[in-house]
């Protein structure tokens, strides 16, 4: 059981605190809710943008990285689809420094046409190196785009177009800015070696006088259930040719999110899963296959996907695809193989929760799907999924209607 306590600040800022005296060290987590998801379709990409350009100095403290290294802490961030998250770690006794830090970016982060030039140079060279250049670097906007033709979902975290973002002009960002990065719109988890009195008077002296913003409601499109199966073949200059397909899944509150979730782990966790085990070592059709979904907090995209072995035929490697799916949706998996993927399961979310920074995260991320408290309980979700939720869940997945298929083929 991990603990916590919370309270909200007059302009609406969520603080949660979660003390651990066994660590010298502190983590303050704020959490934006905004992501790709949010963005105006002529725009994309700007979510991720500012993961780059709040690093890029507020008006009071030019150089973030530098007062933290100087109080010996270190920071990062990541941008998904659907949410922003900025963190930091350092020694408790410098909590303080990572609350001057983190509130000065939100009440005034520093716009100039020097530093969005700078960042937008640096997204755009990811967008060129690992999605324009990368062999296969393409495939997963491909996919998006097959897979989603209403919801945002359709655009990856790095933006539909390279152009979005080579075009972003400071008025442009600004807006964006101030419609999401807000108190009423975040989530600060400070966890460690703190307490809670001391946390609270923190968050008042440096976050409560910050105006908070309007909340900001979504009003996304929804993606309507697919009707027929979509496919597309892609041909270009790569080493081997490659297996994409997605079905559509639930969003993450959904209790089929959790049975889907058991499913993909038996399909492909790994060397023992019943796709590695055999396609790729019995009948060698494919040199790797992975399973996955991407966690999506609306209805998201369950995918497999592989290499296949030089020289075999792609329409045969699916065949046996569909052979491996097939069995899961006609035939019950026995007991111990749905306990396996349980066991993992809790290995997993207990190893994730060791350090104090990954439960920092935990607690915001929980808090935003609705309650942190879930990340407590979410474990009894996994338990309670029988041989029979399996079956039946891929029975409804894995309909072909409802799948994407991309063959991406090597030119000869």
């Amino acid at each position: 059981m991990i603990k916590y306590e919370r309270f909200v600040l007059s302009n609406g800022l969520k603080v949660l605190v979660h003390q651990d005296k066994s660590t010298p060290m502190a983590v303050v987590n704020v959490l934006y809710d905004v992501g790709a998801r949010d963005e105006d379709p002529a725009h994309t990409g700007f979510a991720h943008l500012f993961e780059h350009l709040m690093f890029g100095g507020s008006v009071n403290i030019p150089v973030y990285d530098e007062p933290l290294q100087n109080a010996g802490g270190e920071n990062n961030a990541y941008t998904t689809n659907d949410l922003t998250n900025y963190y930091c770690q350092l020694p408790a006794e410098n909590l303080e420094t990572a609350f001057w830090l983190e509130s000065d970016r939100m009440l005034s982060l520093a716009f100039s046409e020097k530093s969005l030039d700078v960042q937008r140079k640096v997204v755009c060279e990811e967008f060129k190196e690992h999605y324009i250049n990368k062999p296969y670097g393409d495939a997963w906007k491909i996919m998006r785009d097959l897979a989603y033709k209403h919801h945002p979902y359709k655009w990856m975290t790095i933006g539909l177009e390279l152009s979005h973002i080579e075009k972003a002009q400071l008025d442009d960002v600004k807006r964006f800015f101030f419609k999401h990065y807000t108190p009423v719109n975040a989530i600060l988890v400070v966890a460690g070696n703190v307490y809670l009195d001391q946390v609270r008077h923190l968050a008042e002296k440096w976050f409560g006088g910050i105006p908070p913003g309007v909340k900001y409601n979504r009003n996304l499109p929804v993606e309507p259930a697919q009707q027929e199966a979509r496919r597309m073949v892609v041909k270009a200059k790569v080493p081997l040719d490659a297996f994409y397909k997605t079905w559509h899944m639930s969003a993450r509150m959904d209790q089929r999110y959790y049975v889907a979730d058991l499913a993909g782990d038996m399909l492909g966790g790994g060397g023992s899963s019943r796709l590695y085990q055999s396609l790729v070592k019995e009948k060698k059709l494919f040199s790797n296959i992975d399973c996955f979904h991407f966690g999506s907090t609306d209805a998201g995209l369950f995918s497999i996907e592989g290499k296949l072995v030089k020289g075999v035929d792609i329409n045969a490697a699916e065949a046996a695809v569909d052979e491996e799916l097939e069995k899961m949706k006609t035939t019950l998996v026995e007991e111990k193989e749905l306990q396996k993927v349980k066991n993992k399961t809790e290995s997993i979310m207990a190893f994730e929760d060791m350090s104090v920074m990954s439960r920092g995260s935990s607690i915001a991320y929980y808090e935003l799907l609705g309650d942190a408290m879930l990340m407590n309980t979410e474990l009894e979700k996994y338990q309670a999924v029988t041989v029979d939720d399996i079956r039946q869940e891929c029975r409804q997945l894995f309909r072909p209607e409802n799948s994407n298929t991309v063959h991406y083929l090597a030119e000869n």
